[in-house]
């Protein structure tokens, strides 16, 4: 084990440092926040059942024409624009945060998808696309003997 001198000094200059990036970070936003900001990125859970792939979309305070649902070359793809509101009072804001713009997120569907037949609903800020299974996919469990 080494011995390491103990310079008080070097110490408090540390400390000093730290408690200026604190308050720093606290009254000027980050670039990370900065970034987060200014973009909208809606929270998606994928379920796998027997018979379907179902995914949950939180898209809250848009409208259904709003949201665009494409399916290419077995890439599901969820895009829209989360639109500000616009208010006619004059109103000094300290912080804001929720989000708005322009999003996309795509998903790549395994084969045993059915294309074809993919349904979605969207209701209260919710959007929910099933997919089913191809029926050939939804076998039987079969034990295989190991020789």
């Amino acid at each position: 084990m080494a011995l390491i001198r103990w310079t008080p000094s070097n110490s408090l200059a540390g400390l000093h440092n730290e408690i200026d990036r604190l308050f720093d970070s606290f009254f000027s936003p980050s670039q990370e926040e900065e970034t987060a900001v200014g973009s909208f990125l809606p929270y998606v859970d994928i379920e796998e059942k027997d018979k379907e792939l179902m995914l949950t979309a939180e898209l809250p305070g848009m409208k259904k024409d709003d949201i665009q649902l494409h399916l290419k070359d077995n890439l599901l793809s969820i895009s829209g624009e989360k639109k500000q509101e616009k208010s006619e009072k004059k109103q000094n804001y300290h912080r804001t945060e929720r989000v708005f713009g322009k999003f996309q997120r795509s998903f790549r569907l395994p084969d045993y998808a059915d294309q074809e037949k993919i349904d979605a609903d969207y209701k209260e800020g919710v959007l929910t696309v099933k997919i089913p299974k191809i029926k050939a996919s939804i076998g039987k469990e079969i034990d295989v003997k190991i020789k």
